[in-house]
């Protein structure tokens, strides 16, 4: 039981894998080139840890107070870190919601090492890991391949957007959530929207990509 209260070796061991599995997680982040990386990860994981371990020494060596009462306040307060990974694109696409979830998770991970629930924190990295990683290919795989696909488009100045929706329907394709987006190139006359392609069927999304490029008028295309 010795690793499960604070002594000089548990203190270690907890920092120690704390260390290892934020970076194990944050290296997967950063080889993808994500707002939060190798150093984040870390830092969040070790830190969340370090807290607990006070939590938890406070309780052992004065034997008063909550010993998870600090943990709560991490697992509340990292939501402000995770946030600021999150950014809306120029098009309203969301970006960094997996990488904010990772830092909450890492966090877990962190406090289960800080009171010494080792087994959980190690099972619990891997499975967080496996979902970043592994499971990815499965998540795009699933998302290329919906009725629903949000598109950017580029029609050429003289082209009605009329005429445009008239063909999109015509290709068995409904709009919605049609915008219009600000061209910050003057000197092109194109016009610029965002909108909503909901096809009859499951289909793949380069399939509806190069059928919305092929209308007369469209100049530029890309799913958002």
């Amino acid at each position: 039981m010795e690793i499960r209260e604070v002594t000089y070796l548990s203190v270690a061991i907890r920092i120690l894998l704390a260390v290892v599995i934020g970076g194990v997680l944050g290296l997967e982040r950063g080889l993808k080139n994500r707002p939060a990386g190798l150093r984040t990860y870390m830092l969040v994981c070790t830190g969340a840890c370090l807290i607990m371990l006070t939590n938890q020494y406070i309780f052992q060596v004065f034997g008063s107070g909550d010993p998870v009462r600090m943990g709560a306040q991490v697992v509340s307060g990292i939501g402000f870190l995770g946030g600021g990974t999150i950014i809306v694109t120029r098009h309203s696409r969301i970006k960094g919601l997996t990488t904010a979830a990772g830092l909450w998770a890492a966090a877990g991970v962190g406090l289960a090492l800080g009171i010494g629930f080792y087994e959980a924190a190690v099972m619990g990295g891997f499975a967080i890991f496996t979902i970043m990683t592994l499971l990815q290919g499965m998540d795009n795989k699933m998302h290329s391949k919906t009725k629903r696909m949000d598109v950017y488009i580029e029609l050429d100045g003289g082209a009605p957007l009329g005429d445009f929706l008239r063909d999109v329907r015509q290709k068995g394709l409904n709009v919605s959530n049609l915008q219009r987006e600000t061209n910050p190139d003057r000197e092109n006359s194109s016009r610029a929207y965002t909108l909503t392609l909901t096809a009859q069927r499951r289909c793949r999304h380069m399939e509806l990509i190069e059928c919305v490029g092929a209308i007369t008028g469209v100049g530029f295309v890309e799913e958002l």
